[in-house]
């Protein structure tokens, strides 16, 4: 069979369109594919601006041209949503640093994590949310434009007192006073919140706990290379 036939036939199928309603569509008349299909001795001939209106109603790609480097124009395979989770990337801004007002931080973007990693971190995709980071006083563990993944589940900061200390105290983004932050948060006691920068340059703060919200534990970020 020609090629060129068999390709129409197999998007006329998928399209659910009749020879002479796709080719109506395509050139105002519906005998384009029948043409096509009459038997002619010799070489057939094609109209070419036709084919390339009937490709667009088939949604077919029209190419003349030298080969392709790749040898395939077709589109990479979509995430299978039982292996990766769509996590929001809000149009927020976390501050590390004086603090970021944001209004009614609308999704921008999703991007796809992988279901049992999110599980190995021990965060649901449901609670997980995407922000960026502006400022730089969380350097140089996360720099100004990073992207960092938020559990808005864990928002309960435990009490470390010196003698129950391991390692370093875990990153939060926060509300002070209504101001969109990312801090290392301390927590001394009930009462004592005290706001950490990775960055020398700045100093340790202690927070209202009146005024301080907790949106969520910073469970990964990612670095964008500025080189």
């Amino acid at each position: 069979m020609d090629p060129i036939l068999e390709t129409i036939d197999k998007a006329l199928a998928v399209k659910g369109l009749s020879d002479a309603a796709a080719s109506k569509l395509a050139v105002g008349h519906p005998s384009l594919i029948k043409n096509l299909r009459m038997p002619r001795q010799g070489e057939k001939r094609y109209n070419l601006p036709a084919l390339m209106k009937l490709a667009g109603v088939l949604d077919l790609e029209f190419y003349f041209g030298p080969p392709r480097e790749t040898g395939d124009v077709s589109q990479p395979p979509a995430a299978d949503p039982e292996e990766f989770a769509n996590i929001p990337l809000h149009e927020a801004s976390l501050a590390a640093g004086a603090g970021a007002a944001n209004g009614a931080e609308p999704v921008v973007d999703y991007l796809s994590f992988r279901r049992d990693w999110l599980r190995r971190i021990g965060t649901a995709p449901a609670s997980a949310v995407l922000a960026r980071v502006s400022g730089d006083s969380m350097e140089p563990t996360i720099w100004a434009g990073d992207m960092v993944l938020v559990d808005r589940s864990k928002t309960v900061v435990p009490v470390r007192t010196s003698s129950s200390k391991k390692g370093r105290s875990a990153i939060y983004a926060v509300l002070d006073d209504g101001h969109a932050r990312v801090k290392r948060i301390e927590r001394p006691s009930e009462d004592q919140i005290l706001l950490l920068s990775d960055n020398p340059d700045y100093t340790p703060e202690f927070a209202n706990p009146k005024t301080l919200s907790i949106i969520g534990k910073v469970m990964w970020w990612g670095h964008t290379n500025r080189d």
